[in-house]
């Protein structure tokens, strides 16, 4: 066989290239086993023929013994060598010698078997028939003569022997041959096919993992250089095709990571600049420092040449820049007043240009009121992108949103205010004011007596009462001033604590306390109310209770109701305090416990003492305004207190 023609069926396809390996090994094989088969048959028998040849030689000394013996022992024995001529003719006609002849009748071997056959038939056979026949036995001079035939047979004999034997070990050799020579083409065959196979197999495969672990390894670049018409050639244009396209895409991932990253980092500037503008002006929104920081924000992150909040008046007139990083409003500067009102006219737009093409405004703004404008100066050409106009808009409505936060706390101090003198003038109302009322008319009466000389002696107990009387609004006057001087130094309970210890050893009293609001929250406003409403409570008890013992609970539920409760083992309320007179206490509880949109309950307790339950719903955030009470409460509680 051919084996370089082997070389272009390779390029076409690995598969013939091995498919044709093992065809012709498998020729070989089969090349060399029918040969071997061949030899193998034409040997059979080689074995028994040599062996029948050589009990020839044996029979043929036999017979010349027989004949010796005969003649030495002076009688015949011709039945005896009958019967050796006859074994003798049986093993020279034997069928291995036969078929040796009969399948190479022109072989050396059918040629020396002839001879051997005509010698025995035509020589010594006669012979020995003839020897074995006389009586008396044969001189020596004719055995000696026999002897010498017989030597001169076995001769015919081994030669016949010796033709079988190399006949044998040529065939032998013809075998070893063959199979040598299939083990050699095998042998070839294989290496051949080896080295066609790492060619064509191994060594693009090596390449292939190379490329393939390079690519793993993030280098796109890499190309495989097998790239022909067979499998693997194949697979290389695909590997490169796949790389070139793996390439694109990695190119094109990077590139949208880049814009990703550059994206989360324009917008993680954004945040930034959002929480710490959103920091400032919610911590202080009428600080005009809030609002210039994040303008020069706003200008460095939007590139801008500068920036102004400007605010609208409350109750007409110009409006008024309260914030700037570029001066004034260039329309205000040359059209005057009249370009705040076209402003105003124009402020349901957003991020419009108005005269000036360079000059955008925003309006500041929250869900109900519109506050102003938030302005913007770009340089010439430029213009806002999109991420850039969204943390505008959101700045502005922050901006907004603080503007109005900063109004309602306004409103929420004036209404505190308000609401404090509202609570000053009732308490002096109800305390000082009845008191000196009632002096008032001590006095009057202290006159009419005093006109009269005959009537000093009703002075006395009119003095005693305009003393007590003195004396009820001074204690009156110094709670009324511990009242307003409380403050929120604490939380809550630490405060009921503190208030608890007072009145316990101001009135030697064991106060228990017991706070769990739980989930519920209680607003500042609610809490001083409950602060006082529970010291109230408790300086009744140490006036008029005459309690041992006494427990305070601040308990929340979790629907959101609060529960104080103020219990006491003293006298009750069926007994009236000692100093009844212009006691207001209860009403100003109850008053409190209105303006906490909630009830109130005084009961006696059945083992004696009184229990105070106030019940109010909780505020759902710290935002939530107070209820205040119905006028026609309010009107009510006022009656009673006056009574």
């Amino acid at each position: 066989m051919n084996f370089p023609t082997l070389r272009p069926l390779a390029r076409r396809s690995i598969m013939l290239l091995v498919s044709v390996a093992m065809l012709t090994l498998t020729l070989i094989t089969l090349a060399g086993m029918s040969a071997s088969v061949l030899v193998v048959e034409s040997a059979r028998g080689s074995a028994s023929a040599i062996n029948v040849a050589g009990s020839l030689r044996r029979y043929t000394h036999r017979l010349a013994n027989l004949i010796a013996v005969d003649a030495l022992s002076g009688r015949s024995e011709s039945q005896r060598v009958e019967a050796a001529v006859r074994d003798f003719e049986t093993h020279l006609e034997h069928p291995a010698l036969l078929r040796f002849v009969e399948r190479a009748p022109g072989e050396l071997f059918a040629a020396t078997y002839r001879g051997v056959h005509a010698s025995w038939h035509l020589s010594l056979k006669p012979r020995i028939e003839a020897l074995g026949a006389q009586s008396p036995p044969p001189p020596n001079e004719q055995v000696e003569i026999l002897l010498t035939e017989v030597d001169a047979f076995v001769d015919q004999l081994n030669t016949l022997v010796a033709v079988l034997e190399h006949d044998t070990e040529k065939r032998i050799q013809d075998l070893r041959l063959i199979l040598a020579g299939a083990i050699v083409l095998t042998v070839l065959v294989v290496v051949v096919a080896l080295l066609l196979l790492k060619r064509a197999l191994l060594t693009p495969l090596r390449g292939l993992l190379d490329a393939a672990r390079r690519i793993a390894g993030g280098d796109f670049g890499v190309r495989v250089s097998y790239t022909g018409q067979d499998e693997l050639g194949r697979v290389g244009l695909a590997f490169n095709l796949m790389a070139d396209e793996l390439a694109g895409h990695y190119r094109t991932l990077e590139q949208r990571v880049a814009d990703k990253t550059s994206e989360l980092q324009r917008s993680n500037r954004s945040l930034e600049l959002l929480y710490h503008a959103i920091a400032r002006l919610y911590q202080t929104p009428t600080a005009t420092e809030a609002y210039e920081a994040t303008l020069r924000d706003i200008d460095r992150v939007a590139g801008l040449e500068g920036s102004f909040v400007c605010i609208e008046p409350r109750h007409g007139g110009p409006a008024s820049v309260i914030a700037s990083s570029m001066g004034g409003c260039p329309d205000r500067n040359e059209r005057g007043e009249d370009a705040c009102g076209a402003c105003r006219a124009a402020s349901d737009g957003v991020g419009v240009a108005l005269h000036h093409p360079a000059l955008l405004r925003f309006p500041l703004r929250d869900r109900e009121h519109h506050y102003g404008m938030l302005r913007l100066s770009l340089p010439d050409g430029a213009r806002l992108e999109d991420w850039q106009r969204q943390l505008v808009e959101a700045l502005s409505r922050h901006i907004g949103m603080a503007l109005g936060a900063s109004r309602r706390s306004e409103q929420e101090r004036l209404l505190a205010l308000q609401e404090e003198r509202s609570v000053i003038a009732r308490e002096l109302h109800d305390s000082l004011a009845q008191a000196l009322s009632y002096m008032k008319i001590q006095v009057s009466l202290l006159q009419g007596v005093l006109a009269d000389p005959q009537r000093r002696a009703e002075a006395e107990p009119i003095l005693a009462d305009l003393r007590e009387g003195i004396n009820a609004a001074y204690r009156q006057l110094r709670e009324l001033l511990v009242s307003f001087r409380l403050g929120l130094a604490g939380d809550l309970k630490t405060l009921l604590a503190d208030a608890v210890r007072e009145y316990g050893a101001r009135g030697g009293v064991e106060v228990q306390l017991e706070v769990a609001l739980g989930e519920c929250t209680l607003r500042p406003n609610q809490e001083v109310h409950v602060l006082q409403i529970a010291r109230e409570a408790l300086s009744n008890m140490v006036r008029h209770a005459q309690a041992r013992r006494a427990r305070v609970s601040l308990i929340g539920t979790d629907d959101g109701m609060v529960e104080l409760t103020v219990m006491d083992d003293g006298v009750g309320l069926g007994v009236p305090p000692a100093d009844a007179h212009n006691h207001h206490g209860m009403a100003i509880m109850r008053e409190r416990a209105s303006s906490l949109g909630g009830s109130i309950a005084f009961d006696d307790q059945a083992d004696g003492g009184t229990c105070l339950r106030v019940r109010f719903q909780a505020a759902a955030s710290l935002a939530e305004p107070v209820v205040p009470p119905a006028p026609a409460e309010a009107r009510s509680h006022a009656g009673e207190s006056r009574a």
